[in-house]
């Protein structure tokens, strides 16, 4: 891709986002009973695509556990409320009480309660008794003095979660995360990130992991872009990790690592565009957190929100629209894909005429900024539809 001048002395690519694309149908359609979107990892198999988000106001051990029957995967965050109280109810009702000017700070002090090993295994333990898969996250700073506990616990998927994530962490302070030789050493498959580039994807790709999280700040609850200046647009961040499985492909001898775009989807839509550049999966928050079940009370936050020095996150208000099952799988009773994004999903596959989510990755798509607004005058003037976005 050609780089634009920013001005003498610098240049860049020219990044694009999910709004900034459209997929072409091809030549033939397709029944939506005839569509596939189920999605393997390591010896897991799910019916839907999906990832929750490892964020406290959007995964509990009770929505992962009906994620799970629906079909997808949550991830419980292991350096949470859940693993700092016992009861963290009170303290969920709590944030979602606090007004706007004061919740980062006191959301800071509660979240200065120490991780307790021992409610790891129970949290995890939790969800499997529940007979669905157990996947879990730690950042990469905690991983090394709590993972046993996770392994202990008999997690299935281990997810290493940063706002990013790099095989070649350098510190003159500490001995990092040799992520190469920690996954080698596991049983159990590792997804890591987020990345956001070819040569950090490839890079990751060579520690071994099974999965890849790509994504540097696009979610609703994140200010990373804005408190660090870091990011790439979602739909190029996601064709470069794929771009970046393809070398690995070659120089692996046929490994195949799984790529998981992390963050900025709204709608079913968003999400078959995922795919279409070369996702596998998706990880989703802000659409769960607008679930019954969302243990956020109408609030969602990220990872980060809470940091001690510098909070990258915000706390902001959803609205609660139906059950995790109207959100996930149906039945909508709005318009604006918001609801059933699976079904979007399988819609879309079924009409640019794709029958698995491999095939799909191979689907046409340009450039169309004129995609959100072209027509949709009436929309735009009455905040229905697309105009309400």
């Amino acid at each position: 891709m050609a780089e634009v001048e920013i001005g003498i002395g610098k240049s860049g690519r020219q990044a694009y986002g999910f709004d900034d694309i459209a997929i072409v149908p091809s030549r033939r359609t397709r029944d939506p009973e005839d569509v596939s979107i189920a999605w393997d990892i390591d010896a897991f198999r799910f019916e839907l695509p999906l990832l929750g988000s490892a964020m406290d106001g959007v995964i509990s051990p009770r929505s992962a556990i009906e994620i799970g029957k629906l079909g997808g995967l949550g991830v419980l965050n292991l350096e949470g409320l859940w693993t700092r109280y016992k009861d963290p109810e009170p303290i969920l009702e709590e944030i979602a009480t606090l007004d706007d000017a004061t919740a980062t700070k006191r959301m800071q002090e509660l979240y200065a309660e120490p991780i307790k090993p021992e409610l790891i295994g129970e949290r995890i333990q939790q969800i499997k008794d529940a007979g669905v898969t157990a996947a879990a996250s730690l950042t990469p700073p905690r991983t090394q003095s709590l993972y046993k506990h996770v392994l202990d616990a008999g997690v299935d998927i281990f997810v290493i979660q940063g706002t990013v994530v790099s095989a070649e962490h350098v510190s003159s302070r500490s001995e990092p995360l040799n992520l190469k030789k920690f996954i080698g050493d596991l049983d159990v498959p590792v997804i890591v990130g987020g990345c956001a580039s070819f040569s950090t994807a490839l890079h990751l790709m060579r520690t071994g992991a099974a999965g890849l999280l790509v994504g540097v700040g696009p979610g609703h609850a994140c200010t990373t872009r804005g408190v660090l200046g870091v990011g790439v647009p979602m739909a190029t961040a996601i064709a470069d990790a794929a771009g970046a499985r393809m070398r690995y492909l070659d120089e692996s001898g046929g490994r195949y690592v799984h790529i998981i775009a992390d963050g900025g989807m709204r709608t079913g839509g968003d999400i078959a565009k995922a795919v279409a550049c070369g996702a596998d999966a998706v990880m989703i928050g802000s659409p769960l957190a607008k679930a019954i079940e969302a243990p956020g009370r109408g609030y969602h936050w990220g990872m980060a929100t809470f940091h001690p020095d510098l909070p990258r996150g915000t706390r902001v208000k959803t609205t609660t629209l139906g059950t995790l099952k109207e959100i996930l799988v149906g039945p909508a009773p709005v318009n604006d894909g918001s609801m059933n994004l699976f079904g979007g999903l399988r819609t879309s596959m079924a009409t640019t005429g794709y029958a698995n989510l491999k095939e799909f990755q191979k689907a046409e798509v340009m450039i169309a900024p004129s995609l959100q607004t072209e027509g949709k005058s009436l929309q735009r003037s009455q905040g229905v539809g697309m105009g309400g976005r």
